[in-house]
Order: structure tokens, then C-alpha cells, then sequence
């Protein structure tokens, strides 16, 4: 039927430059009816539609979140922003701290295969590979992959074996919940 959002009940509610007085506010607001701020049949999303469309349509709507609906369009959730940020950090791993580093590649086919050599070779283990979308006419584009933590001087060898082959752009220790 509708969904109300923080927005919606901000532009119902009285500025706070009025002179009203605070029952006065309380009166106002205790006579507002969600039907009558609700946004009307909202923009919906299918429980089979990935997370990834999910945050194109809220991104390009301005949107917090989206009714999930099912075949039948009959309502079966709601996902948020915060539903898709807890997807990305389960994703790349980094609540489970890790070291990511980015380095440049070439876009030809079979690029990253090199690169998954390289870290095999010298026993690193892998949490998690994003890869930058490009135009296919792009020379390079950027990796972030995740490693699960290691020795000080595992984490040299690793180091020193990509930056040799690779254009490495950073590295970076990751303690999201540093342990004190």
C-alpha cells in the first residue's frame, strides 16, 4: 500500500523554527495519519533480484531501502542501506582483519591468473577479489584482494614477490576491531 520513511515524517513534521508550543506539537503530530504522508505504491524490488541491483535503484533514487516483494507482489521484506553495507563487509572479509592490497592490471583475458600464481607460490591465502569494472578499451584496471593476516616475515615475502611482478597501488593492515 506505501512506506514511510525518516524523510517522509520530517517533511510532515511542524520546522523547528515554529512558535508553537510543545503540546501544540504534540497535538499536530498526533493528528497526522501515515496514509496521509505515505509514498503510494513505492518502488519495489524482487526477492530474486541480487543485492547488487538492490543498491543501483536505491542509489539512483536517493532511497534508504525498498519493499521486497515476491511473485505475487505481496510484501516479504524490506532491505536498507545497512543491509547492503553488512553484505559488503561479509563479502570482502575484513571483519576478520586482513591485509589488502590493490595493484593495477592489465584488462586482457587472463590477466588475474599471474597474479593467483604468484600468491600461491608463496602460500598466501585468500579472503577475498574485487575487481574495478572498465571499459573493455581501458589498458588496466585495479584489484583489491584481501589475504588472511600472517608472520612478519610471511608478510614480507608476499609483499616483495607482488611488488616485483606486479603495479602494486597499496597495502594496507586492516583492524577494524583492534584486539587491546
Amino acid at each position: 500500500m506505501g512506506i514511510v520513511s525518516d524523510r517522509d515524517i520530517k517533511d510532515a513534521s511542524p520546522s523547528k523554527a515554529t512558535t508553537l508550543d510543545m503540546h501544540e506539537l504534540y497535538y499536530l503530530l498526533s493528528d497526522i495519519k501515515l496514509k496521509d504522508i505515505m509514498t503510494k505504491n513505492p518502488m519495489t524490488i524482487s526477492a530474486e533480484d541480487t543485492v547488487e541491483k538492490a543498491a543501483v535503484i536505491m542509489l539512483e533514487n536517493d532511497f534508504g531501502g525498498l519493499p521486497v516483494v515476491d511473485e505475487n507482489k505481496k510484501l516479504v521484506g524490506i532491505i536498507t542501506d545497512t543491509d547492503v553495507f553488512r553484505v559488503m563487509t561479509e563479502i570482502t572479509g575484513v571483519y576478520h582483519g586482513g591485509i589488502q592490497v590493490c595493484l593495477r592490471i592489465p584488462t586482457a583475458s587472463g590477466s588475474l591468473l599471474p597474479v593467483l600464481e604468484a600468491l600461491r607460490d608463496n602460500d598466501a591465502r585468500v579472503m577475498s577479489i574485487l575487481t574495478q569494472n572498465v571499459d573493455e578499451n581501458t589498458p588496466e584496471k585495479a584489484i583489491f584482494i584481501r589475504l588472511r593476516d600472517m608472520e612478519k616475515p610471511h608478510y614480507k615475502r608476499v609483499k616483495a614477490a607482488l611488488e616485483k611482478d606486479f603495479n602494486v597501488q597499496y597495502w594496507v593492515t586492516d583492524s577494524v576491531h583492534p584486539v587491546v
